[in-house]
């Protein structure tokens, strides 16, 4: 048995977790959640992306004695990535990126750390760094563009209203028929009115393809609603994602106008670099809390009395060496831990051994320095036709705090940050798909596919392309002529959520904090990490019998206007009917 600090009430823990929203949810200034647990406890977190840091940052508030290991970079995929040897006269490297960072309005895990990372003139710590992009830009090959404003649309009252309000607006803005549009917004109805049972027993099942009767509409439709929403927005492809998943994405997205219950704007970016206006001051500031970073890959964990006995790590150099904690966090992507599970792992947690059934793909980011601004549109814009499924974001209007002419040598004026979601098709200039192409075939390829969808509305000149950067994580292996990605995301596909993990099991002292365990957002993002490292975080305050405060958890939006629909659906799912709203067109 674990030692623990004692045994606490159930009125304590509730008194705790009372006093931990109040800290996270309503402060407006920065200040830690008070230390209640023994600090001579130490925890060893592995893995130093935003779960990584979460965890620590949580844990290191309440008194533990943290050490964090990384075999990288501090950050993981939110990172910066300095162009190596791109700076000139004083001036740093080129700011690179895994992908570009876009903070939802329906995040609230992230945005509630980040008011807990001090910065230099900000009230609100780094959370003040976080600006709204106004716009949204659809684009399509020889056809006019769609801009569509990203501030509050208009609120309904029912679903009458709810499907009128919205079918109107996608039908306008997406230039597709109206039959479609009315389609698509019942079927988005049929989702959010499903109860919870529904959800996870129903649509956990079915492809959102499927759900959405794709193949009997329009070119249009397939392309913009069952495909768009999909592979653009998550990597993930329409005919294998769970509609449980890309349902509840929708109905942030989408079901929410007037933005109730948000953290701010629909679409947020930062003003700067990540790792200048995020990464950077989080380490400092949990370095303040005591936490210690060490350099260290994990390569394997040791098992002894239902128990991790320890871990064993290796450093730049390949030396081996133990890792000696009370516990272990894992805070590693999906593909790293699942090759840790031995067979004495699985003989006490056999659920993980599940893990295997899980997919991950490729959505990699590659940046296009320019000698101008780009001009595309104030916020993210995407490329429907695009092979590559790309989507993009001009920095430098954004980065107020950190403009570009300030790196490298002085002359790049925007950064066009491009996300590639689609790594498995040919492209339209060497006819290969990406993972078969070199880094200069990308980059080429991306430019190709970018002109091709803004040619004849936005002028993107060669002689404007002062450089370019790909993701470091993808390495060209020429003796097999193909990409390797060491940082590969995890994809919701049909049936996947049986096989994520919960953040602790029957191994005492092990916790699990990736983005692929079990959690409200239920998808590989930055808050799904947030959110896993507090669930993480608060399974081992329970484990020890710690009267510390939990960390905060938030619910995803549901409009309080479809509650009795989603009532009513607990009856009808039981008796085996179909959603009120699940009938033929």
């Amino acid at each position: 048995m674990a030692e623990r600090y004692g045994v606490v009430s159930r009125r304590a823990v509730l008194r705790g977790a009372a006093v931990a929203g109040a800290v996270t949810a309503g402060a407006l200034t920065v200040r830690p959640v008070p230390a209640a647990a023994a600090p001579a406890r130490r925890v060893a977190v592995f893995g130093g992306g935003v779960a990584g840091l979460t965890a620590a940052h949580e844990l290191a508030e309440r008194g533990f004695a943290v050490t964090l290991y990384e075999p990288r970079a501090l950050g993981g995929k939110a990172r910066s990535i300095a162009v190596p040897g791109t700076g000139r006269g004083g001036r740093p490297d080129l700011p690179g990126e895994h992908g570009f960072r876009f903070f939802p309005g329906f995040y609230h895990h992230v945005p509630d750390t980040m008011r807990r990372i001090p910065f230099p003139g900000n009230a609100n710590g780094v959370w003040d760094n976080l600006v709204a992009a106004p716009e949204a830009r659809f684009s399509r090959n020889g056809s006019p563009d769609s801009i569509l404003p990203m501030g509050k649309g208009r609120s309904w009252a029912n679903p009458d209203d709810f499907r009128q309000t919205l079918a109107s607006g996608i039908a306008t803005s997406a230039r597709m028929p109206t039959t479609d549009a009315s389609h698509f917004v019942n079927r988005l109805l049929v989702f959010n009115t499903s109860c919870d049972a529904r959800r996870l027993g129903q649509w956990e099942h079915v492809a959102w393809r499927d759900f959405l009767g794709a193949s009997a509409r329009s070119t249009e439709f397939r392309v913009l609603m069952s495909r768009t929403l999909t592979t653009l927005l998550v990597a993930a492809k329409d005919d294998r994602a769970s509609t449980r998943t890309i349902g509840t994405m929708g109905e942030q997205f989408l079901g929410n106008p007037m933005e109730i219950g948000n953290d701010g704007p629909l679409d947020r970016l930062l003003d700067g670099p990540t790792s200048r206006a995020w990464i950077d001051p989080w380490v400092q500031h949990l370095r303040g809390l005591g936490v210690r970073f060490e350099t260290g890959r994990l390569r394997g964990l040791e098992v002894r009395d239902r128990r991790i006995a320890g871990a064993r790590i290796t450093d730049g150099a390949g030396t081996e060496s133990a890792v000696d904690a009370d516990h272990f966090v894992l805070a590693v992507p999906v593909d790293v831990a699942r090759r840790l599970w031995t067979p004495e792992i699985l003989a006490v947690q056999p659920e993980l051994a599940a893990m295997d059934r899980l997919t991950v793909d490729w959505m990699t980011g590659i940046q296009f320095y320019l000698r101008r601004p780009a001009g595309i549109a104030r916020g993210h814009t995407a490329y429907i036709d695009s092979p590559w499924s790309l989507t993009s974001i001009a920095q430098n209007q954004f980065w107020s705090r950190t403009p570009l002419s300030g790196f490298g040598d002085g002359t790049v004026r925007d950064c066009l940050s491009v996300d590639v979601s689609n790594w498995n098709v040919p492209g339209i200039l060497f006819g290969k798909p990406a993972r078969e192409c070199t880094h200069e075939q990308i980059a080429r390829e991306v430019w190709a596919q970018l002109r091709a969808a803004l040619a004849g509305k936005v002028e993107l000149r060669d002689a404007d392309l002062h450089s370019w950067f790909l993701d470091s994580g993808v390495t060209w292996d020429p003796a097999r002529g193909v990409n390797n990605n060491a940082d590969p995301l995890l994809i919701n596909t049909v049936g996947s959520w049986s096989a994520r993990p919960q953040p602790h099991g029957a191994l005492e002292n092990l916790f699990l904090a990736g983005d692929y365990v079990r959690t409200t957002i239920d998808l590989a993002t930055m808050e799904g990490a947030c959110e896993a490292a507090r669930r993480a975080v608060n399974a081992l305050l329970d484990t020890v019998g710690s009267n510390a405060p939990r960390c905060k958890l938030f619910p995803l939006y549901r409009a309080v206007e479809l509650e009795p629909m989603r009532q009513a659906d607990i009856a009808r799912y039981a008796a085996g009917q179909p959603n009120l709203f699940d009938t033929p067109d």
